[in-house]
């Protein structure tokens, strides 16, 4: 492995492997002599910064840096100016000085200016040693971006995560979604990194589908009749369609034409006399095709049968946004042996709660000749393997969330990467709860057997009885999709989630229905036309196979790895009721 640059660039040490056989790409440590890099005309900021004496050691080197004014003071009467820079690669600020003589001051230390600037890094004076390793004195100034502090929306202070929401242009530049952006970077990486290393194939599944793989119906509908139906209104408005009578005259010519060449058939005409007659005939039977259609047209959605008309649709039928790409890529697993997807997912729910949106992004693997054991063994080195991936490559980012939002972030994923996860059957752990009820413990949701475990009853099997991860497996049949295995007692599935401190269920999996009689009862069971789903119980009638998969909710795992409230902080773009910016 290595990395490609022109000459007299940024030259890169890789580290030791570690014993895992994985290279932690992100701690590549920089040589003494540090130019620009390769696509870009500076020097990232990490790259300073983030070297073990803080970049002290760099004194005397000329480069350029890019990047962002946090905050910007004048000083010695005007004479000079300090500006903390951030270009977004790590946490840390680089310290600039610039003086009058350089260019005027007051353009570059309004909060949100954007500078690329040429200097030299030099020692800061003794007694400032200790905020500031090194520093960069300006000598040119390459460009500047603006910002009127006036209008500015994100000033200095300490801002809400409610109040970025409104901002979602430009709270990127906040340390927080900075960081949480890295972080969910790294976390992505690691995803790729933990399933090619084990094998898998990635396979991209669509985002438009004619299937609901969950059944509950709360699915986006991919559709162009209401847009055709506005521009046929406007285009009717416009060229209004032609009348009855026009119809009627249309038609009255075809007749006539047809009389005319049925006469000159019977008193057999010249040839060419006929020709021209029949290429009459041809015209006008054109135009009155041309009339009928558009007499035919009517504003609002097609309709058939009192019901919409989707044969009129794009499609040609119904179309969703996607909840899953699970049954798609199960496809490829029943040929390819193992899979996994890896993209954004879309659920129609009217949820306000800090643990749902709109469009979220699901890992979701996909094993063929493994059953649930399999499954639970996979979930479990898939978690813990991006708990220690960030525990050794975006330590910096944990240490900022750790220090403003939640103190036990780096204890929790220390315990999750070196725990062994408690496994109890479903049946055991409604059992545990009935206990913690009988010896005085309250929750809001009835404990019985039956019920989908609520996010109360999880947190209380992870944070309280076990202080561990747990994965609950066999559920009732009837609270689990259609696709999922039957188990010998007819009574559960062969179902697994893997719930986790903090936010309770990170993955649900199961071991999928591999026999076609079982999978085909069970989606009528649940309600499902079967046609829907005949390509999909072909893979049970063609060489069906034992397989098992599972779904991990990729903002849920970054809200378990930051501590942050509400999952619309933890993704770039929140699409929820009422909000989709941008």
């Amino acid at each position: 492995m290595g990395f490609r640059h022109k000459a007299a660039l940024v030259s890169f040490k890789l580290p030791k492997m570690a014993d895992n056989g994985v290279l932690p790409v992100d701690k590549l440590t920089i040589s003494e002599t540090v130019k620009e890099a390769e696509f870009s005309q500076r020097v990232l900021v990490r790259s300073i910064l983030g070297r073990p004496d803080g970049g002290a050691g760099l004194a005397g080197q000329t480069l350029k840096v890019g990047g962002w004014v946090k905050k910007g003071r004048e000083q010695g009467k005007g004479s000079f100016a300090f500006l903390e820079l951030n270009d977004g690669s790590c946490t840390a600020n680089l310290q600039l000085i610039i003086y009058s003589d350089v260019a005027p001051l007051g353009q570059f230390t309004p909060t949100g200016t954007s500078l690329h600037v040429e200097g030299v890094l030099q020692m800061p004076p003794a007694d400032k040693q200790g905020k500031q390793s090194i520093e960069l004195k300006v000598s040119k100034v390459l460009d500047v971006g603006a910002a009127d502090p006036a209008k500015y929306p994100l000033p200095k202070t300490r801002l809400t995560l409610e109040f970025l929401r409104d901002y979602v242009h430009l709270r990127p530049r906040t340390n927080t979604i900075s960081a949480i952006a890295r972080i969910r970077n790294a976390l992505a990486y690691a995803t790729h990194t933990f399933f090619q290393k084990h094998g898998f194939l990635y396979v991209h599944t669509p985002i438009i589908t004619t299937s609901d793989c969950e059944g509950a119906g709360e699915m986006f509908q991919v559709t162009t009749l209401i847009n055709d139906s506005e521009k046929l209104e406007k285009e009717l408005l416009k060229n209004p369609p032609p009348s009855q009578e026009d119809v009627d005259a249309a038609r009255a010519a075809v007749k006539e034409k047809g009389g005319i060449v049925a006469k000159l058939k019977s008193d057999k005409a010249d040839k060419s006399a006929i020709t021209v007659a029949v290429a009459e005939l041809t015209k006008a039977k054109e135009t009155l095709s041309k009339i009928e259609e558009r007499f035919n047209q009517k504003p609002g959605i097609p309709k058939k049968d009192g019901k919409v008309d989707y044969s009129q649709d794009f499609f040609a039928r119904q179309a969703f946004l996607t909840v899953s790409g699970q049954l798609q890529v199960e496809t490829f697993a029943c040929a390819l042996s193992s899979v996994y997807t890896f993209g954004p997912t879309f659920r129609a729910e009217h949820s306000h709660t800090s643990r749902h949106l709109a469009e979220f992004w699901m890992v979701e693997p996909e094993i063929a000749f493994a059953d649930i054991e399999d499954d639970m063994k996979c979930a479990e080195a898939y978690v813990r393997f991006m708990c220690q991936w960030l525990l050794d490559n975006c330590l910096d980012d944990m240490e900022f969330i750790a220090e403003k939002f939640d103190e036990h972030a780096i204890n929790r994923l220390k315990m999750v990467a070196s725990t062994n996860f408690v496994r109890l059957t479903y049946t055991e752990a409604v059992t545990i709860l009935e206990e913690a009820v009988s010896k005085g413990h309250q929750f809001e949701n009835k404990v019985e057997w039956g019920i989908d475990l609520a996010s109360e009853h999880e947190k209380y099997l992870t944070e309280t009885k076990f202080e561990s991860p747990v994965i609950v497996y066999n559920y009732p049949k009837g609270i689990k999709a259609f696709y999922m295995k039957v188990n010998p007692d007819n009574k559960t599935v062969a179902a697994m989630d893997v719930l986790v401190p903090k936010v309770g269920e990170l993955i649900g999996g199961s071991q999928r229905e591999e026999n076609y009689e079982v999978i085909k009862e069970r989606i009528l069971e649940m309600g499902l036309p079967l046609e829907p789903y005949e390509w999909y119980l072909d893979l049970r009638r063609y060489g069906t196979v034992k397989h098992s998969g599972f779904g991990l909710g990729f903002e849920r795992m970054i809200l378990f790895a930051t501590g942050i409230d509400n999952i619309r902080d933890v993704i770039p773009f929140p699409r929820f009721p009422g909000r989709a910016d941008l």
